[in-house]
């Protein structure tokens, strides 16, 4: 007769040391966060591979890579097994505290880095801890909805039922330039609005689309730009760094450039009464076990957003 209650400990056990793993990134810091050795875990993953019948992770020279199957697998337990460790938490106060696992952020590198790193920083300091991965919303969307983030900061609505998102800010932006390339523009001609005051200047932006300048053109100008970007880098930082060179102009949200703004290294071309706004969102997954860090991490993140 087979004893089914052990098989079913068995199989939790390895669930476990799976999404330990899964989530420290290594063999070794999943080992520890559990308690097993090194040894221990692998075979304990490897019993999990085959009755997957799927490999779970590659190996990489420092650590290892979660599989398709593996990000599946997150998905589906990861909720599950949090709720019974707080269960277990709950009922035997006197046991050793089970720590949080890090809290996975997503969002634009530059939102994080000028925005968010400053608004989580108290909470680092707390003993909170936080891993971020920066990347276009589509595919940290489509990381979230997997289970490989339990937070993202989003450019723009997640669409579907299997999120959820709070609006976290609205961005403004705005046309910018350096003093020096804005003393060659007619201030007048531009402000009726005239984007032929702005012809032959170089175009920056982040992506060779010329997204933000395209929406500015259409909102603000009535009209459609039709132009080529002089320089294209994927990071808002490096683009505003270009401007305040001199190499062009572009578009950009008003919380990036504060500081340049402030010390008349960057000057707005112009103020309209009406400029393009863009709401950034905070999403989540529907349903999704509560974890005492990640809803601290998202009250914080909205609260102090909201006060920019």
């Amino acid at each position: 007769m087979t004893d089914h209650s052990a098989d079913t400990q068995f199989d939790l056990t390895r669930l476990r040391t799976f999404l330990a793993v899964y989530r420290a990134g290594s063999i070794t810091a999943g080992a520890r966060r559990v308690g097993y050795s090194q040894p221990a875990v692998t075979q304990q993953l490897q019993a999990l591979e085959r009755h997957l019948g799927r490999p779970l992770f590659e190996r990489l020279p420092r650590g290892v890579a979660p599989t398709a199957a593996a990000h599946d697998l997150a998905a589906r337990v990861s909720g599950a097994l949090d709720t019974l460790t707080a269960v277990f938490t709950a009922e035997h106060p006197d046991a050793p505290p089970v720590p949080e696992p890090p809290v996975l952020l997503g969002g634009p590198a530059d939102f994080l880095a000028i925005v968010g790193m400053p608004a989580l920083a108290p909470l680092i300091a707390e003993g909170i801890r936080l891993h971020v991965r920066t990347g276009l919303t589509d595919d940290l969307l489509a990381d979230l909805r997997a289970g490989t983030l339990d937070l993202v900061v989003a450019t723009q609505r997640p669409r579907g039922r299997t999120l959820i998102a709070d609006a976290l800010c609205d961005e403004t932006f705005a046309l910018v330039a350096a003093p020096q390339l804005a003393a060659r523009i007619d201030p007048d001609q531009l402000a009726r609005h005239d984007p032929t005051a702005l012809a032959g200047l170089p175009l920056l932006s982040y992506a060779a689309d010329l997204p933000i300048l395209r929406r500015y053109w259409r909102h603000v100008f009535g009209t459609r730009l039709d132009a080529e970007a002089a320089l294209v880098v994927d990071d808002l930082r490096a683009v505003l760094t270009a401007v305040c060179a001199g190499a062009g102009i572009s578009v950009l949200p008003r919380y990036l450039y504060g500081a340049e703004h402030a010390a008349g290294r960057v000057v707005e071309l112009l103020d309209p009464a009406d400029p393009p706004i863009n709401t950034a969102f905070l999403a989540r997954r529907h349903g999704a076990t509560t974890r005492r860090n990640v809803d601290k991490v998202a009250r914080h993140l909205l609260a102090e957003a909201r006060r920019r």
